[in-house]
């Protein structure tokens, strides 16, 4: 099992690398409510809260139960490298939690042990890493906001995940899922394909059975394509109703916190917990006006006489996939919506152009600030430029990929110039004004559906990813919500479909969401196998 010692830590690194030993048998099913062995179809939130509830198990049970797996499935067996370290705290926590429940105080998560992407901070001993080996040492001693609420909530904070390095902001050649920390992520469906990133650990892990629930991050598709390549669902908020608090930044324009689940209803829990406003994110100043008791909106009749727009410009990523989506819009009709096609997009190019400007400049920015809150007598390297220069004197961290990303962020522009000033106006308004809200305005419908991607590809650290296409875009650079569901799969590949709407809708969306996932039922279980047929 891993350890949070940082000793420890670093001499697991090569257990951590790329050249693994060929995976074991997958680990087999138990019978539901066993948490001797457990696995994902049997353990979403709802469940475990029902077997806490009557007393089928207890948290310290429950969180030993998902430890062990761990130390079967992910640092033995299949070696999924999906975790990267466990929290030394969390029996200590599971205990407490079920004395809570004892003297009759249960909380909404009591007991529910969660990942947590390792890019946010907790105060527990564990670093917090972004992947970098600059940040191995990185005990930061406090909990970012969204760590704490779902600590306040009961939940058990299990451990952290591995990520594409620094959330796949490094290098365009990059190969998702692979961090100098951490080493590379593996997809629990198919061990050499990819799991997708940056919230990779977070995908498998919970696809995995590694914990009944997990929080990713989202730039642009980290959250809903790792969901969506492991069969999960991953629900990226309105930018602002979650805060960015504590956690490594990309861009305050898009960066966000959102649950990874194996449902639509724990993915409604966990955003309820996590949702509000937080004097350190000015950004989410109206979040407590907004948010909600996200389970309300849980109906399995929301698609009824509701007018869906259909992304057909994001389809013809891959056969099997626009087979699935044209499955998943027929199960939406069988529930009662109607669809209306939607043939293209002008703003895409010009909006791509405005967000790469905006994500250069404020990362330069942001990762200067957040390097230099760091604690000193543990992180040497203090600015983006020292981290270039760690990245070059530090063989391990280039050996599959460069870092041409951070190179390119040292010429971006000011935060006060006007080439920064009008790519963030331009990106915002071309997507979300004039993008999602044009386009539910002029086909009078309440959200827009598109296939999330492709199927995951085969992990190649020689050239890098080979996406086949996303539907992440649009709803990043707006800001907006979106939030993907299992809609079948390419070969025993997971595949989703993407919910997209306007600032705030987040409770529409679910409901939608849901509908869906009970009508259609496609999430599958992993089967950990060594290579596609």
């Amino acid at each position: 099992m891993r350890v949070a010692s940082i000793s420890m830590m670093v001499l697991a690194l090569a257990a951590c690398s790329p050249a693994a030993a060929p995976p074991a048998a997958a680990p087999q099913p138990p019978a539901p409510g066993d948490y001797s062995a457990l696995v994902a179809e049997a353990q979403s939130v709802d469940q475990l809260l029902a077997d806490l509830a009557s007393g089928k198990t207890t948290a310290e049970k429950a969180t030993q139960a998902y430890l062990d797996r761990i130390a079967r499935v992910d640092d033995a067996g299949p070696l999924l490298n999906a975790v990267i370290v466990t929290n030394p705290n969390a029996l200590k926590s599971a205990a407490d939690s079920d004395a809570a429940r004892k003297a009759g105080k249960p909380r909404p998560l009591e007991g529910v042990p969660i990942l947590i992407k390792d890019n946010i901070e907790t105060l527990d001993p564990m670093p917090t890493t972004a992947g970098s080996l600059a940040l191995k040492f990185n005990l930061a001693a406090r909990d970012a906001p969204v760590v704490a609420r779902l600590r306040a909530a009961g939940a058990i904070i299990l451990g952290k995940t591995n990520l594409s390095e620094w959330a796949n902001f490094r290098s365009d050649f990059s190969s998702s899922g692979w961090s100098g920390v951490g080493g590379l992520t593996k997809n629990p469906f198919v061990l050499d394909r990819n799991a997708c990133g940056s919230s990779s650990g977070t995908g498998s892990g919970i696809a995995a059975g590694l914990a009944a629930a997990g929080v990713g991050t989202e730039t642009d598709g980290s959250i809903v394509c790792p969901a969506s390549t492991n069969g999960l669902v991953g629900l990226k908020p309105t930018v602002g109703l979650v805060p960015r608090t504590h956690i490594v930044p990309i861009s305050a324009s898009q960066d966000t916190a959102g649950p990874m689940t194996l449902t639509v209803s724990d993915a409604a829990r966990l955003l309820t917990v996590m949702a509000g406003s937080d004097p350190e994110d000015a950004a989410t100043k109206e979040a407590d006006s907004k948010k909600e008791d996200y389970a309300r909106a849980l109906d399995a009749g929301a698609l009824k006489g509701k007018r869906i727009g259909v992304l057909r410009y994001m389809t013809g990523y891959n056969a099997d996939t626009d087979a699935a989506f044209e499955d998943a819009l027929k199960a939406m009709q069988a529930a009662g919506a109607e669809l209306v096609d939607i043939k293209e997009d002008p703003n895409r190019r010009a909006a791509g152009a405005a967000e790469g400007i905006v994500l250069k400049a404020e990362f330069k920015a942001q990762i200067n600030d957040y390097l230099a809150s760091t604690p000193e007598d543990r992180v040497k390297v203090r600015s983006l430029e020292q981290l270039i220069q760690f990245n070059k004197e530090t063989p391990e961290e280039l050996r599959y990929f460069g870092q041409n990303t951070l190179v390119e962020c040292l010429k971006a522009p000011a935060l006060t110039d006007k080439a920064y000033l009008d790519a963030k106006a331009a990106a915002k308004r071309l997507s979300g004004p004039e993008g999602i809200d044009r386009m539910l305005k002029a086909t009078n419908t309440v959200a827009l559906v598109a296939p999330t991607g492709g199927p995951a590809w085969l992990t190649d650290l020689v050239t890098g990813d080979h996406f086949q296409g996303s539907s992440s875009s649009l709803a990043a650079q707006a800001g907006y919500p979106h939030i993907t569901v299992p809609m079948g799969d390419s070969m025993g590949l997971p595949l989703g479909v993407s919910f997209m709407g306007t600032a705030w809708s987040e409770a529409k969306l679910i409901g939608l969401a849901y509908a869906y996932e009970q009508a259609s039922r496609k999430r599958m279980t992993p089967k950990f196998e060594a290579h596609a047929p």
